[in-house]
């Protein structure tokens, strides 16, 4: 007996099922990351700042590239330009001329644009290593689900150990930064 063909893919209607359980939708679907930027400090600051509101930058420099709508900043507090599931990530790179034992770094977000906590936070510490400036760097992230963005609310802070270290900042490179990318829907 003589198998015939049957072709399916002429038959169906709508989506089409797939192994997973999921469907092969080609259409009316949005797919991959949302939005992404990433903000600089341009200047090396010396002591703490809560928040780090100097000498920041959309960064702009060897083709830099943004999915979506820009991240705003104001006194050092970043508002996010839709809501969604948003991941952020801090990179602070400190450096001295001398011992600096807990430099840290910290994201801390409000859901009120009030009351603002800690959710990541990281130490960089410089042991001097030789008899001119040491560095160190440390990072830390937050996947921060913004539901509302009048009210959620991001800022970034710097403390050193020694008062006379210092968060470096470079206005065409990254040494301390800020990531933000969309992951998807709240």
């Amino acid at each position: 007996m003589a198998l015939s063909k049957v072709d399916v893919a002429n038959m169906l209607t709508g989506a089409t099922p797939v192994a997973n359980g999921g469907t092969a939708l080609t259409s009316g679907f949005l797919n991959g990351i949302g939005g992404a930027q990433q903000f600089r400090l341009n200047t090396t600051f010396t002591g703490d700042a809560d928040p780090i509101s100097s000498n920041v930058e959309a960064v702009d420099t060897d083709t830099q590239g943004v999915i979506g709508s820009a991240m705003t900043v104001s006194s050092g507090i970043f508002t996010f330009p839709s809501t969604g599931i948003w991941l952020i990530e801090f990179t602070a790179q400190f450096h001295y001329n001398g011992n600096s034992r807990t430099n840290q770094l910290v994201i801390n977000t409000t859901v009120n644009n009030s009351d603002y906590s800690p959710a990541g936070k990281n130490n960089a510490g410089i042991a001097q290593s030789e008899s001119s400036h040491t560095y160190n760097t440390g990072s830390t992230s937050f996947i921060f689900d913004v539901t509302n963005v009048t009210t959620h609310k991001v800022k970034f802070s710097s403390t050193v150990n020694n008062d006379s270290a210092s968060t470096a900042g470079e206005t065409d490179v990254n040494r301390t930064f800020f990531t933000f990318i969309r992951l998807g829907d709240t």
